[in-house]
């Protein structure tokens, strides 16, 4: 048996975290089937079958799920070194994960996150997926729902709510959609369109951030956030709230992090600022033509 390269098993992870090859392929720039073959020879390698291969994605087996148990051991570990080393240099950088919209009013407000006088630097991560912190992939995360690991820690945000926006006086009858691809449908507001309006659907983007573009332009309706259809000048609801999509929101961190003086600074900052957008977010100040 041979050893597998480090490369193999970060490329792993990619495939087992993104549920298959076309997440993988993006992250790492490689094409689909250089990635699966990839994939082929670890499995080779290794002497295991890691992944259990459908039309739906790539589902870990026993031993596929006992290797990323694993490696995200040993990641946390590199990473805990990492910010040891980081501090004892003076310059550290604090790492979040947040889905489309939290991304776009983080760098809207970027000013009250990360100060002139600050001595860390942030990497802010962007995407629908949930914000993984148990083996710190990322200091501070976003996420719709209470964690139930043992070693996160989180502070509840207050609610979001959810609403259909068209362009400002479009006509009550429009009836076309615009949605994010199914595939890459990840959070219950992007899936509501395909639920609900399947067949209306006249257009589809692979990135929440071009539907209200889309909608702006005239080129029917969409779901999104509240906070962010009611900011929107040139957006209205049609109707009310869809109270199904309503949610809570935590800010996470992992629990011996959390102390870290600049984990806890932004965290700090993060939550003054989510907090004070708190009845938008709740779709408490819907935009008024």
């Amino acid at each position: 048996m041979k050893n597998a390269s480090w490369d193999s098993y970060q490329l792993f992870l990619q495939v087992a975290r993104l549920g298959g090859l076309t997440g993988a392929s993006t992250a790492s720039g490689l094409s689909p089937a250089t990635v699966g073959r990839r994939m082929l020879d670890l499995e080779q390698e290794i002497g295991r079958a890691l992944f259990s291969r459908s039309q739906t994605g790539y589902r870990l087996t026993q031993d596929g799920q006992a290797l990323l148990d694993h490696l995200q051991e040993m990641e946390a570990a590199a990473r805990k070194v990492a910010a040891w080393r980081q501090s004892g240099e003076g310059g550290t950088t604090v790492r979040v994960t947040a889905g489309t919209w939290l991304a776009w009013l983080l760098t809207e407000n970027f000013a009250a996150i990360r100060m002139p006088g600050d001595a860390f630097a942030i990497s802010l991560t962007i995407g629908e997926a949930r914000a993984s912190l148990a083996y710190r992939e990322s200091d501070i995360g976003i996420r719709a729902f209470e964690p139930e690991e043992a070693n996160l820690a989180a502070r509840q945000l207050g609610e979001v709510a959810y609403a259909v926006y068209v362009r400002r006086n479009a006509a009550e009858t429009d009836e076309r959609w615009i949605a994010v691809a199914e595939e890459e449908a990840i959070s219950a507001y992007l899936r509501w369109p395909h639920a609900h309006s399947a067949a209306g659907i006249v257009a589809t983007v692979n990135r929440p951030r071009s539907l209200p573009d889309l909608v702006r332009a005239g080129a029917g309706k969409t779901v999104l956030p509240c906070f962010v259809g009611d900011l929107h000048p040139e957006l209205q609801r049609q109707g009310g709230e869809l109270p199904e999509l309503r949610h809570r929101q935590w800010i996470v961190m992992n629990a011996e992090d959390r102390h870290r003086p600049e984990i806890r600074t932004v965290a700090d900052r993060m939550t003054k600022l989510i907090k004070s957008y708190a009845d938008l977010f709740a779709g408490k100040r819907p935009s008024r033509g």
